[in-house]
């Protein structure tokens, strides 16, 4: 349950913090695609890269699926990498769907492995303040919205270790996985496409509105927990 004295919230410094790295990232990225010799150099590797996928028609997809689950569980690695490959191979409707799945796998491989292994493993995978932290802030039965708010407003490899560790059912995990996920499929492909089609006005626009609408989500979870906390 919420505890009563000097918890700390969360702070919105931090989001901030990775909103404007965000938007840094999308400035270098899109730097990279208006060079001529840099944009060509990472497009040859992407199409030698989908020519291999291409050639193992199954082994491709799975591959795929388990880097992006591989994304949504720790944090220093990312799937954005092997999404302009995914398109190349398989056309954008294909690659929203595969990100989608890795990510849902992920996530669910996140929860079960809090959830089944134990608080001394999931420490040793996550930051254990960021997931204490939430932990406090918690009851045992956080209604839905709240539960879809972390999964929009926290990074990706969180909301699964932290609703494992506090119990969450897991069915109801799943549907705020599915919702949440879904739109930063869309987002992470049409970002990618951008890239390989050198638009990059529409990139830095969509990347923008990603940093926003992170911000907003951590703001709205912040609200959340503050009225639900006790007055002192």
């Amino acid at each position: 349950m919420l505890q009563n004295g000097n918890l700390a919230l969360p702070t919105l410094a931090s989001v901030k913090r990775r909103a404007l790295l965000l938007v840094l990232l999308a400035l270098v990225v899109a730097g990279v695609a208006y060079s001529d010799t840099l944009h060509g150099i990472l497009l040859q590797l992407f199409v030698q890269t989908e020519g291999i996928i291409r050639s193992r028609p199954l082994l491709g997809p799975v591959l795929f699926v388990l880097l992006a689950a591989a994304s949504a569980m720790l944090a220093f690695f990312s799937s954005a990498a092997i999404v302009p490959v995914g398109i190349l191979a398989w056309g954008h409707a294909i690659t929203v769907l595969l990100l989608w799945l890795g990510w849902t796998f992920g996530g669910v491989l996140s929860f079960s492995v809090s959830l089944f292994l134990g608080r001394q493993v999931v420490y040793a995978i996550a930051s254990r303040a960021l997931l204490e932290r939430y932990e406090r802030l918690l009851s045992h039965q956080p209604p839905f919205g709240l539960v879809l708010l972390l999964q929009l407003a926290l990074p990706s490899e969180v909301p699964g270790y932290l609703l494992g560790l506090i119990r969450y059912p897991f069915w109801k995990y799943l549907a705020a996985l599915l919702l949440a996920e879904f739109p930063y499929a869309l987002a992470t492909v049409y970002l990618g496409s951008s890239f390989l089609e050198r638009r990059t006005v529409p990139f830095l626009l969509l990347a923008l509105l990603l940093a926003g609408a992170s911000i907003w989500a951590f703001a709205a979870l912040h609200r959340r927990f503050s009225q639900s906390l006790p007055p002192q």
